[in-house]
């Protein structure tokens, strides 16, 4: 069964995307923990991160690594925080999550709606930092 990152990957349900390469995406949470929460997905679908490929998952966690580094430097905040669960949603996913104190880093603190103006606005913040570190995968 089609997981929704993998609707979300080909266009049949909207996402904020930032990020896109052969291997994978990043999009914006609907539930952001904090503004700025986006997450890692490869294409494939892969349902425990364990079970993946072992270069897909070290693309996947450069990819996070990258990402968090223009996070850092939108948000001006002293941690991104890295979390894969993977209960949501069987496809695996990395969360990067802009934090200035552990208890932000929590599904407790998750959205439960966000307008799509500041999903957009976070997006915007991570693109421009992507560029400036002349990366060409920015969507």
């Amino acid at each position: 069964m089609t997981t929704i990152f993998t609707r979300i990957i080909e266009g049949e349900i909207p996402g904020t995307f930032i990020w896109r390469d052969e291997q994978c995406v990043a999009f914006m949470s609907i539930n952001p923990m904090s503004f700025g929460h986006a997450l890692v997905v490869p294409i494939t679908e892969v349902d425990h991160w364990v079970d993946g490929d072992p270069e897909l998952i070290a693309h996947l966690f450069e990819v996070s690594r990258v990402i968090s580094v223009a996070q850092r430097n939108a948000f001006t905040c002293a941690r991104v925080g890295v979390i894969i669960a993977g209960y949501e949603v069987p496809h695996t996913h990395i969360h990067l999550v802009p934090t200035n104190e552990i208890s932000e880093l929590s599904f407790a603190n998750a959205a439960t709606h966000v307008e799509r103006s500041e999903l957009d606005s976070a997006a915007e913040l991570i693109r421009e930092e992507l560029r400036r570190l002349g990366r060409t995968e920015v969507v």
